[in-house]
């Protein structure tokens, strides 16, 4: 057992260091924060630590963990802390350091951080992440009807809420 654990351990690093960053893109377009993504992910990395051994299929590491993160997103907002945080009318200064805008993407994502939480797993885990609709429904529990459903009304409330200058179509009349 003793020289199981070095190599466990190497493992599991080598999979943390090349999956570790696209993990915290997809929990910072989980939560719309950086903080808050970096939580996740290293809580989501420590359940998966703890179930190595018991993952049998390595090939299926992505998607287990995936599970992991969107599950733990969820449990945020059933916490009783969180019910308690009041909000106000004045922000903090920040420094802003956005390690994932490439230009507009960043007000493109501002906009998806307007649609519910669900719908924006979907968007997400659909359209970021590039799973099928039942890769996507059965990592957030629901049914893929459900899934078309929630990308359905979720992609109408972004043509909706997008800002003209965002529109593709628009900004291709502009050239």
């Amino acid at each position: 057992m003793g020289s199981r654990a070095p190599s466990r351990d190497a493992e599991f690093s080598d999979y943390m260091a090349a999956r570790q960053p696209s993990l915290l893109r997809t929990a910072y377009l989980l939560t719309g924060d950086q903080h808050t993504a970096e939580d996740l992910v290293q809580t989501s990395l420590a359940k998966l630590y703890l179930s190595w051994d018991k993952v049998q299929q390595r090939g299926s590491l992505d998607g287990y963990v995936r599970r992991i993160l969107v599950n733990e997103h969820n449990s945020l907002w059933r916490r009783a802390w969180k019910r308690r945080e009041h909000s106000t009318g004045e922000l903090p200064e920040r420094e802003h350091t956005d390690a994932y805008d490439d230009g507009l993407s960043s007000a493109v994502w501002d906009v998806v951080q307007t649609l519910p939480r669900k719908a924006r797993a979907v968007v997400v885990l659909r359209y970021y992440e590039q799973l099928s609709e039942a890769e996507t429904a059965e990592l957030l529990g629901i049914s893929v009807g459900t899934v078309k459903s929630q990308s359905s009304r979720a992609l109408a409330a972004l043509r909706e809420r997008t800002p003209d200058h965002l529109n593709p179509r628009n900004r291709e009349e502009e050239r």
